[in-house]
């Protein structure tokens, strides 16, 4: 954090240096007083109009640095805020303390928003339709574009500012442990397979709040901050995620009533929604789960709709992959390929 970091009384030459230390990262220095208040930013731009306005080398960075600036507080609304931050182009955004000094500082280009979320994600399956290739090695850990598969989520997790992660293990659970050994991921195994979402009973939860549960086996581009912000807005109990389905049919459909045909309707199409593996749950919901016996996930959401729960849906625009089969794999790896010869 304090490489980008300089105290207002160093001169425009220190600072000078000091973004060229920062050369292919964010180029923003963020200006303190010498009390650590923070007073100003810094970019190599101010710099190179103060010295065009006659500035010298020695002149003190205080002397042109940006005054108005952009900051997010300990009371402020994190989500909204960073949000219009990030739309506006800013990539460097600190959050100040009540004296105004920097507690945190926020690279938009790593981290895209800051949901008050915990996570679970479900490893625990046996990927019995990937076999061979799950035989020595838990699904969640097969690599794609040299990568597990699970990393990708974790990553997906941490880029929203969500550090309570959780992993569930059953099959295999050694290998996802050790991989998970020398992080913060917390790992928690089951005694016997618990279904789709039971595991998350053996997950502590906070009494008010939210969780995210998701599968392992999915590459997904879905907008979690968008997600959160419906499941808030609908004040839902659960936010599914959903994929379009579309289904033709490539016969005449006849509508009956009786022996009698009313209508027909030529290779007509259907479109629904279907359930993507990723769900957005009150904390009260998971803490009411069983941990003595099975429940997957569509159990979860029909007990909490019979019981009058509000369950919303949250349409996925991006990418969604559940790797479910070796079609599946393959087609994962050609669009990881593929991504990674536009990068270059």
């Amino acid at each position: 954090m304090t490489r980008h970091i300089i105290t207002d009384d160093s001169t425009l030459l220190d600072a000078l240096g000091r973004l060229n230390a920062l050369s292919g990262g964010v180029m923003t220095l963020l200006v303190t007083d010498k009390e650590g208040v923070m007073t100003g930013t810094l970019t190599d731009g101010d710099i190179r109009r103060g010295l065009l306005a006659g500035a010298l080398p020695t002149t003190k960075v205080r002397e042109i640095m940006h005054r108005s600036f952009k900051a997010l507080t300990e009371q402020s609304d994190d989500i909204s805020r960073l949000r219009e931050f990030r739309r506006r182009g800013l990539t460097l955004v600190p959050r100040l303390g009540s004296d105004g000094r920097i507690i945190e500082i926020i690279d938009t280009t790593v981290t895209r928003s800051l949901l008050p979320l915990s996570a679970i994600i479900m490893a625990g399956g046996k990927g019995e339709r990937l076999r061979p290739l799950t035989l020595s090695t838990p699904k969640p850990l097969l690599e794609i574009g040299g990568k597990p598969i699970i990393d990708y989520n974790i990553d997906l997790l941490r880029s929203n500012g969500i550090t309570d992660i959780t992993v569930t293990v059953n099959y295999l659970a050694e290998a996802i442990e050790a991989h998970f050994a020398d992080t913060d991921i917390k790992c928690v195994r089951e005694s016997s397979p618990l279904g789709t979402i039971g595991a998350a009973a053996l997950v502590p939860h906070k009494p008010d709040g939210t969780t995210i549960v998701m599968n392992s086996d999915l590459l997904t581009t879905i907008s979690l901050e968008d997600m959160y912000l419906r499941h808030i807005s609908e004040e839902a109990d659960i936010t599914v995620a959903a994929i379009p389905y579309n289904l033709s049919v490539p016969y005449a459909i006849l509508t009956t009533e009786g022996a009698r045909v009313t209508g027909l309707e030529e290779k007509p199409s259907y479109s629904y929604y279907a359930n993507a593996g990723i769900y957005m749950i009150s904390n009260r919901l998971l803490s009411e789960l069983p941990s003595d016996r099975r429940t997957d996930a569509t159990d979860l959401i029909a007990e909490a709709i019979a019981d009058g729960c509000k369950v919303v849906y949250f349409p996925i625009s991006g990418t969604w992959i559940d790797i479910g089969s070796h079609v599946d794999f393959r087609h994962a790896c050609e669009l990881m390929l593929h991504h990674e010869t536009m990068r270059r």
